[in-house]
């Protein structure tokens, strides 16, 4: 049966927000309204069955932007010099893990302009995805395959993969659906594959339109993670060692995530406002390397 909107009933905002707004442009009653649509919205996700949700997404969608006509999705419309600098910026985190014999995978790949720029450094780049999104008029070397999947079953031979990447995805998926793609990724990665992902660390969010009124994810986002839940996740589904990416660069060390998950422990005793201050500059997100078993 196909899910229906509800009306969003909007109570009054509160007298202010959690988080400052000042640099959003946005009033305290937008914010306050697209917390409550979006908020509506993604409990209609948490609720869905996983054969409804490659379709409830992209309705979900349409429906958010319509009923928040100032979301910044709307209004920001990112330069080729901004859209370069975040290119670099991903390749900055795949460095030293590519070369000319490297067979990479990016999942959920957006408008494929990392997958595209990749592509020319290795043999065979796949950019993997519900749809096909790229940027108009893009143009990649003949190495870059566009793979369109169902999220669940992707079309590629198991152990193919050396080096699969995921950027701000891995915080949208349904709970049911987290180990799903674990098990997907490491289907896909050869021996001694690493999945490198980036997502926002719970501690400094949350990094939804909720962060200005709860200290939890209510609503795209389904869960925000930390250091030490992604090295369990990785453990669950074959993955022997985890690198932490800190200070611009990669620590392979069993020292480094030690030492990161050990603050990590610490900040996570304090009350909710102290951790999310002492978190914004050491853990604003996580991006971890999970390096699959021999």
């Amino acid at each position: 049966m196909p899910f229906m909107s509800a009306p969003v009933d909007t109570p009054a905002p509160p007298a202010s927000a959690l988080r400052p707004i000042t640099g959003t442009g946005r009033t305290l009653q937008q914010l306050w309204n697209h917390f409550q649509v979006e908020k509506s919205l993604g409990d209609q996700i948490r609720a869905s069955r996983r054969e409804d949700r490659a379709a409830l997404f992209a309705r979900l969608y349409d429906e958010l932007f319509a009923k928040v006509p100032d979301h910044p999705r709307l209004h920001r419309r990112e330069s080729e010099a901004e859209s370069q600098r975040s290119v670099q910026a991903r390749l900055g985190i795949l460095k030293g893990l590519l070369s000319k014999d490297t067979v990479f995978m990016e999942i959920a790949p957006g408008d494929c302009r990392l997958a595209c720029a990749v592509a020319a450094q290795v043999k065979d780049a796949y950019a993997a995805d519900i749809s096909d999104q790229r940027a108009p008029g893009l143009v990649c070397p003949p190495n870059f395959h566009m793979t369109v999947f169902d999220g669940f079953h992707l079309d590629l031979p198991p152990a193919s993969v050396d080096v699969a990447f995921s950027y701000q995805f891995l915080e949208h998926l349904h709970p049911d659906d987290v180990a799903p793609h674990m098990e997907l990724v490491a289907r896909a990665l050869k021996p001694g594959g690493v999945y490198v992902l980036d997502t926002p660390h719970s501690f400094s969010g949350p990094h939804d339109i909720s962060r200005y009124f709860t200290h939890t994810a209510q609503g795209f986002h389904m869960h925000e993670w930390t250091y030490r839940e992604l090295a369990q996740l990785g453990r669950a589904h074959g993955f022997d060692r985890m690198s932490v990416f800190r200070f611009g660069q990669r620590w392979d060390t069993p020292l480094a995530s030690v030492v990161t998950q050990g603050i990590e422990a610490v900040l996570g005793l304090l009350p909710a406002n102290l951790r999310w201050r002492l978190s914004q500059r050491p853990f604003g997100g996580v991006t971890v390397g999970l390096w699959r078993s021999r």
